[in-house]
């Protein structure tokens, strides 16, 4: 017996969010035999965005039952069935996180329509719902209602077993059951993957690279991809993952640096998609036309690298009214506050008053030089020395003349002090504001870290 499914949430993270409308439907492998569906009060507010997408507002929900109160039907009606819905382990994952909240461990087979589809019906443009059911020809009444969806999944449930000439679905070997993992790739693979240092390199069944990371244990993070059931992004991008790669760095900071180069060059999609959803705001120097340097926190955008980067916007104005406070500078320049007529911290001797001309830009623009100096290296010339990829090499990581040169790996016998052969093992990268930004960075956090200064340029 299999439980077609499809919910409606606030939003996409289980861990945060909750369940806003439950259609099921119980098929006998034939057709429908039961079917039950109710909006859910959620017990928060519906985001406007989430309310716009689904048409499920507050209003709607107000006097819905609460989940716990429609629990016990839940069960019941999902009792010996498979879980089926389209990107399974997303609408599961939500089920499990409301049964855990009442103290309740929710535990069903699984079956992915997007997962069986890629299989049973190869060749698609797209496997996502909407996509898939117009080029099959599915109707769908109501986009985005849980019913309407899962009545379109339904329709697709029986195509794909009626494609299905190898019996994947009646046997159950397309189930998931606990412990089994919803990408293609295989547990063969998995096991093979090493708990060292370095960057990996996720792909699709059509050999496209998906995703690039970096971890100090590519085998636990590359599992905790595989288990990341907590965002519709991180289900989707579990169901596309076929195959996996890997570069062994050694050091922690070589994988910073090459990550951030893969990515860079390769543009690959979840990263993209990544980068919108963390560290959106940064620190921006721009020069004013009066002549005075401006300090400016505000959303990434284009290809202008910040000095700094944050998650948010009240983080990056924290650390700009910290580096307000330590170097002395003018609030109004740094966007902290809005006045053509100066700020309170001029009228208590806080601030030399730069915005209204009190100081000269050359005297202004000097104790912005040095916050500048705060994001820049502490000598023009050295090297970073770490661990290598085994016990026979060291890494090292090359700043010549303020820039990042590139890295490589040194054999231990290797004489360091003789600079000019050290560099013939430098493999030559690209430097650019993030690269810095990441060695700083690097530096701040490890006190402890070798680093070998020079004189001689090469």
């Amino acid at each position: 017996m299999y439980c077609i499914i499809d919910i409606e949430t606030t939003g996409g993270s289980a861990r945060n969010e909750r369940i806003t409308e439950i259609a099921m439907y119980r098929h006998d492998g034939y057709k429908i035999v039961a079917e039950w569906q109710s909006l859910i009060n959620p017990e928060k507010r519906i985001p406007q965005h989430i309310a716009g997408l689904t048409g499920i507002t507050n209003e709607m929900v107000e006097n819905a039952p609460k989940f716990y109160e429609v629990a016990k039907e839940i069960v019941e009606f999902t009792e010996d069935c498979v879980f089926v819905a389209h990107n399974s382990k997303f609408d599961y994952w939500f089920f499990k996180a409301e049964f855990r909240s009442l103290g309740y461990e929710y535990e069903r087979e699984t079956l992915c329509t997007v997962k069986l589809s890629r299989k049973l019906l190869p060749g698609k443009r797209s496997y996502s719902l909407g996509k898939l059911s117009a080029e099959l020809g599915i109707e769908i009444s109501a986009r985005h209602r849980a019913a309407g969806d899962a009545r379109a999944t339904v329709t697709l449930f029986e195509m794909l077993l009626a494609a299905d000439n190898d019996g994947l679905i009646a046997d159950g070997s397309a189930s998931a059951r606990k412990g089994d993992y919803v990408s293609g790739l295989s547990p063969k693979v998995i096991r093979k993957l090493p708990a060292k240092t370095g960057v990996y390199y996720l792909y699709d069944a059509e050999g496209m690279l998906i995703y690039v990371g970096k971890s100090t244990n590519i085998k636990s993070r590359i599992m905790q991809h595989l288990n990341n059931y907590d965002t519709e992004k991180g289900v989707h991008m579990m169901e596309e993952i076929a195959w996996v790669d890997y570069v062994l760095t050694g050091s922690e900071l070589i994988s910073l640096l090459l990550e951030s180069h893969e990515i860079k060059k390769n543009r690959p999609k979840f990263n993209r998609a990544s980068r919108r959803n963390s560290y959106t705001y940064g620190l921006y120097e721009s020069m004013n036309d009066s002549g005075y340097r401006e300090l400016r926190v505000k959303l990434q955008k284009g290809e202008d690298i910040p000095l700094c980067t944050y998650s948010t916007a009240t983080e990056g104005r924290r650390h700009l009214e910290y580096l307000n406070e330590e170097f002395d500078l003018c609030p109004c320049l740094c966007g902290l506050y809005k006045s053509d007529k100066g700020c309170f911290h001029v009228s208590v001797g806080q601030c030399e008053g730069a915005n209204l001309g009190k100081e000269s830009p050359e005297e202004y623009n000097s104790r912005v030089d040095k916050v500048l100096e705060h994001f820049a290296y502490p000598k023009p010339n050295f090297f970073i020395l770490g661990e290598g990829r085994d016990e026979k090499e060291q890494s090292v990581v090359l700043i010549e003349e303020g820039r990042y040169r590139g890295f490589g790996y040194v054999p231990v016998n290797q004489p360091i002090e003789l600079i000019d052969q050290l560099r013939l093992f430098v493999t030559p990268y690209e430097d650019n504001r993030h690269t810095q930004s990441l060695i700083l960075g690097f530096l701040r956090q490890q006190k402890s870290a070798d680093i070998r200064y020079f004189e001689t340029q090469f």
